[in-house]
């Protein structure tokens, strides 16, 4: 059993509480995930439950953890520092049970992940490794010690879609308790029977969260059900209250009227008229009354939504806007080649996807057609690398990445935009190194919608925004005037955003 009692979590800086009184408990058979846009808190509720001491540094937490005697396991959103330079067989080494492992043991392991046993011993350095791969690593790491408790902080992140199916049954066959963060609606939805939903309501001034036993389909069905049926009763407790009102304040003001116009030569009139408003006044004060039981407005968090890319945008059908070609493509080291006459040719307002197995070198191969793509004339580009700290300074604020001019008025409009995407004043000061990895793609998103490109190289766009956010990202990139160069694993985008997929093999692009 796993047990969390009256957690509450401020952020130290902004003092802005990020989850309150916060109770859970989860026994074996639970496969939990929990949602919520981005800064809400997920990821240090995850570090929290793990190690309360992960969150010190920028987050003040009261409450009761119980675990029970589980065995927790971590996977955490980024590859920590501290590993980042150490081979892979120095990272497994680290494992509590990696020797006590039999070869065998070793070798069924990496089966199931698709990889030779050699790969614990290998002499390649972890953060050389591709996005996919690492994942890999971690989960076959945590998987050695035998854990009990799965904690996984965005697990699907960058694996390739037969891992991501691996993954699926991984959490499905797990006999014990799962707690997961996952951008992967389709994995929400293969997977999670318990929802929990937080969220930052009244311009992130109030935390509120949602557990429920149910799958993501029917949480959501259901949600959005409720929330039109109470949306539509208020806005009909509304209506009728405005009708009463008139007509209140008709008889209100009649009364008044013939109370001010009474001949003191008939009292017995006068009496009646007092006697009459005294019932008036009554009635207004139990209208009062009954209007504190009204339907209230639902009160929900919006998911974010700005367009992508200018009307001057537009590319026409036909027209060919990039023919590229490369005879080989080599790993970053240049000791291996990963694929041999690479060829594409994207015409107008296609939105191309390229997939391939993890380690295949989409994301090599997507660094050097931005490169090339990036110094052209004829074109806009821009690009969203995997790893966002590539292009962002994580000393400085969002609006100082923003904005290079320094005029106010351009700084006015960005807080604005930020404001958009559901920042609060404060977090709009906080350091880049200290917002979620979804607050970080919104500002390159956000970058993106400030130029004028009309070609965008995306790697993994959906990887870090919550399953809520998620349709809306897709309508802005489907919705996008220019060419489209992405690289995702993501089911439903490849489904509903991509004109033309493309898999990266030995061969090239097939």
């Amino acid at each position: 059993m796993l047990q969390i009692k009256d957690l509450t979590i401020t952020h130290k800086k902004d003092l802005r509480i990020i989850l309150d009184k916060f109770n859970m408990v989860l026994n074996d058979g639970d496969k939990a995930v929990i949602i919520g846009e981005e800064g809400n808190g997920k990821s240090t509720l995850m570090k929290w439950i793990y190690n309360p001491e992960l969150s010190e540094d920028y987050a003040q937490c009261t409450g009761e953890r119980i675990t029970g005697g589980e065995v927790l396991g971590y996977l955490p959103q980024e590859l920590p520092q501290e590993d980042k330079k150490k081979t892979l067989y120095e990272y497994f080494s680290m494992a509590q049970l990696f020797f006590d492992k039999t070869p065998k043991e070793l070798a069924e392991l990496a089966s199931k992940f698709a990889l030779s046993s050699d790969f614990f011993y290998s002499d390649q350095i972890m953060e050389s490794l591709s996005g996919g791969e690492k994942v890999k690593a971690q989960l076959m790491r945590l998987l050695m010690d035998n854990p009990t408790v799965l904690l996984l902080d965005e697990p699907s992140n960058d694996i390739d879609i037969s891992t991501l199916e691996l993954l699926e049954k991984l959490i499905n066959d797990w006999k014990h308790i799962v707690l997961f963060i996952s951008h992967d609606e389709t994995l929400i939805e293969n997977t999670a029977n318990v929802i929990i939903h937080i969220e930052q309501i009244r311009r992130k001034t109030q935390s509120r969260y949602t557990i429920v036993r149910d799958d993501y389909k029917h949480y959501i069905k259901h949600r959005t059900e409720s929330f039109e049926r109470q949306e539509q009763q208020a806005l009909n407790d509304r209506k009728e209250k405005r009708l009463r009102d008139e007509k209140y304040a008709r008889v209100y003001n009649s009364v008044e009227h013939a109370l001010s116009n009474v001949s003191r030569q008939a009292p017995a009139v006068g009496k009646n008229l007092k006697d009459k408003m005294h019932t008036v006044k009554a009635m207004g004060k139990r209208f009062a009354k009954e209007d504190e039981n009204m339907a209230k407005m639902p009160e929900k968090e919006e998911a974010i939504f700005f367009k992508l890319g200018k009307e001057d945008a537009t590319m026409p059908a036909g027209k060919t806007v990039i023919e590229y070609s490369l005879d080989e493509l080599r790993t970053p080291d240049d000791s291996k080649v990963l694929a041999k006459d690479i060829f594409l040719r994207v015409r107008g307002p296609e939105k191309i996807c390229i997939v391939g197995t993890n380690g295949a070198g989409k994301t090599t191969l997507l660094k050097k057609m931005a490169k090339e793509l990036l110094a052209r004339n004829d074109i806009k580009a821009q690009y969203m690398p995997q790893n966002y700290e590539e292009l962002l300074n994580l000393d400085v604020t969002p609006v100082e990445f923003l904005d290079d001019t320094g005029d106010k008025a351009v700084r006015t409009r960005i807080r604005t935009y930020l404001g958009s995407l559901k920042y609060t004043a404060d977090e709009m000061d906080h350091p880049i190194r200290e917002l979620s990895g979804g607050q970080k793609a919104k500002v390159l998103l956000l970058k993106m919608s400030l130029s004028d490109a009309n070609v965008l190289i995306l790697d993994e766009p959906t990887r870090n925004f919550s399953p809520l956010s998620g349709p809306v990202i897709r309508k802005m990139i489907a919705s996008f005037p220019g060419a489209v160069i992405s690289i995702s694993h993501d089911r439903k985008y490849i489904e509903e955003v991509c004109t033309r997929t493309y898999r990266l093999t030995e061969k090239g692009l097939e």
